[in-house]
Formats: structure tokens, C-alpha cells, sequence
């Protein structure tokens, strides 16, 4: 089992999710601030790019779950396994010790699903005021469908998942390969899902993902998003969600990811 060690970043710690700010993840019971839950799965997958590179971006699967918090500045430790060829399974333990996260990932010979296609879904305007989230918005946004947003890959300081850009993979480095990371696509994940309903705090829990083509950068992608399901589990509200990332020139589907996240904690005064 190999092993890849480096220091949790929270790239969110200004985000309207205040969950990544330490006052109010201290209220919900939490030491501080949750390192992003996109961040943490970029954590699991770069020992995966490592090894498998352009292959990965281009054909690559993910099943990523986030167990436990992760926290800005705690050592951490990935363990990968080759667990047959062309599949790798990753933990990331804490400082403790604890494993918080694993991904089963693969490169697929054929995807697991039909490439989606661009459906033209209205894209989401300067004045959109995004409902509160509740199971009846969810309700309604799967029934009328949601608003499509655009998110640009590149610019000056593009979203990276460790301090320092020269430690990612050489593929993924701004100033080499320049090619998207996970903790930015699946970001696009959780921006569409904020900006059509809004939440306060919420977590993200898993997301599936697969890889159809590489980002380059100085990329704008455009996110299309449908609502799967919706429930109520011991307390906390559930949302699950389909987002495509598509090549704003093209239009060709980039990737697809699966996201299920709390969108309303339980409160536990």
C-alpha cells in the first residue's frame, strides 16, 4: 500500500457556507471550520492522477464519501492500494489516525452511462434570488427544472487544492499541464446546487464522478443540474442531484457527477 502525506487546506473559508468558518461549525459541534468536502476528494484522487495521468482525465470514475471532518492545517495521510489493474482504492486518515474519507476509483473502457447531452437549460441571471432550500423547493426545482450556471477553469488565481501549486501533479499544475482538478470541477457540483437553492450551513457527503474529457486551461464550463432525490433521515434533510459540466464551446459533456450532501442539519440544542 503506497502512501502520499501533505497538510489539509480549507479552500472555502469565506464561503456563504459558513461551515467552512470556525464560529459557526463550532455551534454544530465540530473543532472549527470543515475543510470542503471537493477538497478533500481532490485529496483522495491525487495519488490516482499520479499514476494514471491524461488516461485518468479522460476516462476516469470516482466514488468519493467523506465520513468525517477534515480540518485547515492537520497533517493527513492517503494510503492507495492497487486493488486490480486499472483500479485504485484510496483512505485519507487525519492526524489521529482516523480514516475520514475513501474513494473507489477506475478507468473505464466504456463509461458506465450514455455521454449526457447539452439540454439548453436557462442559464441563471445577475438578479436570481435562489429560494431557501426545503424539500418543497426541491420538490418544485425537480418538477420545473433548475437554472444552468457557467464557471470558468483558469485566470490568475485559479482554485487549487494544496498551498502550493508545484506540489499537485505536474498535469494539474497551473503552470504546467494546466488541466482541471477535482476540487474545482466538483466544485461546480456544489456552486449549482447552492445557486438554485440556498443553504446555510450544509455538508457535502459523496459524490460519484466520471471523466469524459480533459478541462485545459482558460476553460469556461457550463453546469447543468437535475434534482434525483430528496429526504428526511434521523433528523437531517438529504438532497441528491445529477450535475454535467459542459464545454461552453463545444458543448461536449466534460463530466458527470452524482452529489448527495445535508442540505439542513439537524439541530441538536
Amino acid at each position: 500500500m503506497n502512501n502520499w502525506q501533505a497538510t489539509a487546506l480549507n479552500t472555502a473559508p469565506d464561503s456563504e457556507n459558513q461551515i467552512h468558518s470556525d464560529d459557526l461549525a463550532k455551534q454544530y459541534g465540530f473543532k472549527g471550520g470543515l475543510v470542503p468536502g471537493v477538497t478533500v476528494s481532490a485529496y483522495l484522487l491525487h495519488p490516482v492522477i499520479e499514476s494514471f495521468g491524461m488516461d485518468w482525465l479522460e476516462k476516469g470514475y470516482a466514488n468519493c464519501k467523506i465520513t468525517s471532518p477534515l480540518y485547515d492545517g492537520e497533517t493527513f495521510d492517503v494510503l492507495s492500494e492497487d486493488f486490480q489493474e486499472g483500479r485504485i482504492n484510496t483512505f485519507l486518515k487525519n492526524q489521529d489516525g482516523k480514516i475520514v474519507a475513501n474513494a473507489e476509483t477506475k478507468l473505464l473502457e466504456k463509461p458506465l452511462s450514455t455521454e449526457p447531452k447539452y439540454k439548453g437549460a436557462p442559464l441563471v441571471k445577475d438578479d436570481y434570488q435562489a429560494p431557501i432550500a426545503s424539500l418543497k423547493v426541491w420538490q418544485q426545482l425537480k418538477k420545473e427544472g433548475c437554472k444552468a450556471f457557467k464557471f470558468h477553469w483558469g485566470g490568475e488565481n485559479p482554485l487549487i487544492y494544496l498551498s502550493n501549486e508545484k506540489l499537485l501533479p505536474e498535469i494539474l499544475q497551473p503552470k504546467k499541464g494546466g488541466y482541471a482538478n477535482l476540487c474545482f470541477l466538483l466544485g461546480c457540483s456544489n456552486w449549482i446546487l447552492a445557486g438554485n437553492a440556498f443553504m446555510n450551513p450544509w455538508v457535502h457527503l459523496q459524490t460519484k464522478s466520471q471523466n469524459f474529457r480533459p478541462v485545459s486551461f482558460e476553460t469556461t464550463l457550463v453546469a447543468e443540474m437535475s434534482v434525483k432525490d430528496f429526504y428526511e433521515k434521523k433528523g437531517h434533510e438529504f438532497i441528491e442531484v445529477d450535475v454535467n459540466l459542459f464545454d461552453d464551446k463545444s458543448k461536449e459533456c466534460c463530466m458527470s457527477i452524482n452529489l448527495l450532501a445535508i442540505f439542513k442539519l439537524r439541530n441538536n440544542k
